[in-house]
Order: structure tokens, then sequence, then C-alpha cells
């Protein structure tokens, strides 16, 4: 299984060093651009171009929300890949988004893709940080309408040390993890702990 980060979220990139994960990071600039930056945070970041990129199984959403078209047209298809959304779309009306979740809207323009919302709902200062805490282990959320792709990122959250709590589908437990318009999902900035 390959994973690549797309908008170069160093959380992210952080949580997958921690593990000695390797993962791909890639933006629309040039990779010797952010090379230094993702060097300081581990051997295993590795900067690429978008379009190398992009060739991972799965592959993290880290951008701002307006720019989601530029990565979805990076590939003519996503088929076989799974999208983790993890973006928020504060400011973005619900009539743009055709009054749609903002993750089902992201969807159908990633022809193919299996699509999770999640790891959006920490700020990045706290994403930063290890995710064992006091002998628990950090939450993210995830929501999907596939059972099978918010499973095998649940995997994967756990096996970055977080405590994944699957919420259902994007139309519900997605609502919950959503920015739109001027308004913040209900578990949007929570920063719970699950004790096991």
């Amino acid at each position: 299984m390959t994973y690549a980060i797309i908008g170069f979220g160093k959380a992210l990139a952080k949580a997958f060093a921690r593990k000695g994960i390797e993962v791909s990071v890639a933006t629309t600039r040039d990779p010797e651009s952010f090379a230094a930056d993702a060097g300081a945070i581990g051997p295993t970041i590795i900067p690429k171009k978008l379009t190398d990129a992009v060739e991972a199984d799965i592959i993290f959403l880290a951008v701002r929300f307006e720019s989601y078209l530029d990565v979805a047209k990076a590939l003519p298809t996503w088929q076989g890949k799974t999208i983790v959304d993890v973006t928020n779309a504060y400011g973005v009306s619900p009539e743009e988004l055709g009054g749609q979740p903002s993750s089902k809207f992201i969807e159908q323009a990633f022809s193919g893709a299996k699509l999770v919302k999640g790891f959006n709902h920490l700020i990045a200062a706290t994403l930063d940080q290890d995710p064992s805490v006091h002998g628990g282990r950090r939450v993210v959320f995830l929501a999907s309408d596939d059972d099978a792709a918010a499973a095998e990122i649940g995997t994967l959250a756990d096996n970055l040390g977080f405590s994944p709590i699957k919420l259902g589908g994007l139309s519900e437990g997605g609502l919950l993890v959503q920015a739109r318009g001027n308004s913040w999902g209900h578990l949007i900035f929570k920063d719970l702990v699950k004790f096991d």
C-alpha cells in the first residue's frame, strides 16, 4: 500500500514520520521547493511532483477546498484509489455545493475513487502532536459511503497511533465533521482521547 499527501500538510506528514511509514508529499510547486521541509520531518517523507504522487493507492487531499479540482485533473480516472478528504469548505455556501455535504461534492470530481472524510476536524497544531495522550489515543473521526474504504483508513489511522471512530455515511456522519457556509460541524475542533 502506498500513501501520498497532496497539499503537504506538515502535521499529517509528521504522523507518518513518527511511525516510520513512507509517504509522498506534493503540491502544485516543484518538489525541490519543499524538499528541505520534507527532509526536516524525516527520511520517510518523500517530495514528489503532483503527477507522480497521485499514483499512490491512498491519497490525503490536504489542500484548500477551492483547490480540489486542480488535484482531480491530475488523473483521467481515480479507479481503485482511496481519497481521504481533509478539506474544510468553510465560507463555501451550501448552494455552491448543490446542497450536498462538501465531501459528496468533492467525490464527484474524483471519478472511480472511494472517498473517506477524515483527519480534518483537528487543527494542525493538535494533529502535529503525538496521538498518545496520558495512556489513551487521540480520536480521528471517519465518514464514508464505502464501508471497506472506511475500514481501510481506520486501520491506517490505528497504525499511525490514533483511535479511529467511524461516523457512518457522508450524508449523516460526514455532516458532523464538515464545514460549509459559515458553520462548522458539531465535531470539528473536538480534541478527544479514547482510553481502551
